[in-house]
Parts: C-alpha cells; structure tokens; sequence
C-alpha cells in the first residue's frame, strides 16, 4: 500500500494573526512540510544535531539549506573547478574537473534521495562539499602529501577541515552535524562501497546516498573520458559491465540508481544498498579502471611529474614560512608542515604548475 501523504500549502490568508499565535516563517512552513512529506527514517531539519557553534535560526532557509548555500558561495568550491579529476590539465573542454565531479555526483544523490523521499537539502549539501578538500593533481597530489606530510593525508579529512576551519580565515562555515558527518563518512577508496559495519556509514541516510551516488558519478565520468582521451576503447570495456549495467553512459546511471532505489526500498530504509549483482558489476567497473586508466603508465607517467612539483613546493614552503598564503590562517600553535599541507592542498592545478615554473625555473629576460 502507498503511504497517504498529506502536503501542506500556506496562503498568506491562511496565516494566523499577529493578534492571536506567532505567524509561522517559511522556514517553519518547510520543515512543516518535511514532518507531513518525508519518509519517517529522513532526516529533518527541524531534528538537525545542530552545529558546533550555535545559531539563530533563519527565516527562510533550513539549516541544511543554509548548509549547501554557505559551500557553494565558499572560496574553496570555486577552486575546484581548476582542480584535476582524472586527466591532467586537460586541453579538451569537454574533460571532468573536480567541480563537475561534485555536480554530478549532486544530481544523481538528489534523484535518489527524491525516489526516496528523503530530505534532498541534506544530500545535495553533502555532495557538493565531499570534495572540498581535494589537492591538485587529483589522487596523485593525495599520495604524495599523505607521504610527506608528518600527519598523513585524506581528502576527506582535509574537507572537513576546510569546512570546520579554512575557510573564513580561521573560522569555518560552521555546518550542521549531518553534514559534516556525511563528508567525512563518504570516501571508499578500494574499499567497500556499502560498508558492513554501521559504525563506517553515515549516520544519515542523505550520507550514505552521497556515498553511493560518488561511485555511480566517476566510474562512469572517468570511464568516459578515459575513451574520450583514447586512453581505452568502447569495446575494452568488460563484457558483464556491458551486460548488467548497459552499454550507454546514460543506461549505466539509469541502471544503477534504479537499483539503489529498489534494493534500498526493499529493506524498508534500514540501509542504502545494492543488489549483488549489480555491485559485482560496479566493483569490476572500478576495478578496470584502476587497471587500465588510473594506475596506467601514460597516466602515472604525467603524474610522476605532478609528484614532483608538489613535493619540490611543499619544501620551498617549509623553508620559506613568510611566503605561504595569507589566506591560510595561522593556529594557535603554530604547527609548519600542517599550513604547508593546507597550502599545497588548496591549490589549483594551473596554480601549482605557475608556482613552480616562477620558483623554479628561469624566466625569460626581458630586453628593452
């Protein structure tokens, strides 16, 4: 049996008095709205862990709202557009960057998290701020400051740490808890994609929808563009992705948020999931483009140089405090290597690569 839902809209004739009980704000309409529309396992707004600072309440947006607001106008999301996903300073215009990584990973989490009906705010604020924390270079410039860096390196340590302090010089966007935690609960690696354990998943379900949501998005991007650069072909493609997910771009998304939708439908919510078969196929998806695009000698060959660049400025930095950005605030305790990985971190790629080209090699003469 369908849910009888009950949708509540205001007329501002239907608002009580001033004379009487305190008009309701749209903010309050909307979570009203949530309570009577969602599914009894979403998570509302009005029911939000709150933030580590505390804050009045708006009158129009949810906190969640005001969540995916305060990312998308922050100085980090901008730079991700400039950031690698797959291919190096790509000349082609049709390419994925980090920012267009995070859209689509934000749409197929929204239409999920719609089927679903669960709350589509929170989901769409933990995807567009998963990646914050990403370093140039893509994977290559994670590895090699998880190397030099005395503290080790995650990108999805690093995001929340742009979220909870880079930002604002020094002090953070202050998001709620549900998103914060589906930021740093989103990364899998060669990990599971569903985590057996329940203490690895996001403690919402808008989190875990991210999650899966980040793998339906980049093995299919990168597996396009992977064609697109001619690093593979159409027909390298394994034989039982092809059967079970499709042999379209379009018909593989379709396929696996179908999937997730139904399988997770069919728990009644207890957990975000998919069907064995189809996560069989996603893993060996992944699996081959860990085999032929991103561990490949053309690839690794230009990210050897990319390694390079960042280790050589991630030492200039180190003897050269006075230099690194004004814009990465300094702590109480003044901790080196961590402002110089906050440094390298947050740059572009055509930042890193225009950096090193001024500190390290010649510049033409200019004769008059």
């Amino acid at each position: 049996m369908r849910p009888h839902l009950t949708f509540l809209f205001f007329r501002e004739e239907d608002m009580p008095s001033s004379a009487g009980a305190h008009a309701m704000t749209i903010r309050q309409q909307t979570e009203e709205i949530e309570r009577n529309v969602l599914h009894p396992k979403a998570c509302l707004s009005s029911r939000s862990r709150g933030r580590v600072k505390p804050e009045e309440e708006g009158e129009i947006r949810t906190c969640f709202q005001r969540d995916r607001d305060r990312i998308i106008h922050s100085k980090a999301f901008r730079r991700l557009k400039h950031k690698t996903q797959v291919f190096l300073a790509p000349k082609g215009d049709h390419y994925r960057t980090r920012l267009t990584h995070v859209l689509e990973v934000a749409q197929i989490a929204r239409t999920i998290a719609k089927a679903l009906r669960l709350n589509e705010d929170l989901t769409e604020a933990i995807a567009l701020g998963h990646d914050l924390g990403h370093t140039p270079f893509g994977h290559a410039g994670e590895d090699i400051l998880r190397e030099i860096h005395p503290g080790g390196f995650d990108h999805y340590k690093q995001s929340l740490r742009v979220v909870d302090f880079l930002e604002k010089g020094g002090k953070g966007l202050n998001l709620t808890y549900e998103v914060r935690n589906g930021i740093l609960k989103h990364s899998k690696g060669k990990g599971l994609i569903i985590p057996e354990k329940k203490s690895d998943r996001a403690a919402t379900l808008e989190g875990q929808v991210v999650r899966v949501s980040d793998i339906i998005a980049y093995v299919n991007h990168d597996l396009d563009d992977a064609m697109r650069a001619g690093v593979i072909k159409h027909g390298d493609i394994p034989g039982m992705v092809v059967r079970t997910l499709g042999d379209s771009h379009a018909l593989r998304i379709d396929t696996m948020v179908k999937d997730v939708v139904y399988q997770s439908l069919r728990v009644k919510l207890e957990a975000i999931l998919m069907s064995e078969k189809i996560l069989a196929a996603t893993v060996r998806l992944r699996d081959f483009l860990y085999e032929r695009v991103y561990e490949s000698e053309r690839i690794k060959g230009e990210f050897r140089k990319a390694r390079k660049i960042l280790r050589d400025l991630y030492a200039y930095y180190l003897e050269h405090m006075e230099e690194v950005f004004v814009d990465i605030p300094r702590e109480e305790k003044l901790n080196e290597h961590r402002m110089v990985c906050d440094f390298i971190a947050g740059m572009t790629d055509r930042f890193a690569l225009m950096t090193y080209e001024r500190l390290f090699l010649p510049q033409q003469w200019m004769v008059l």
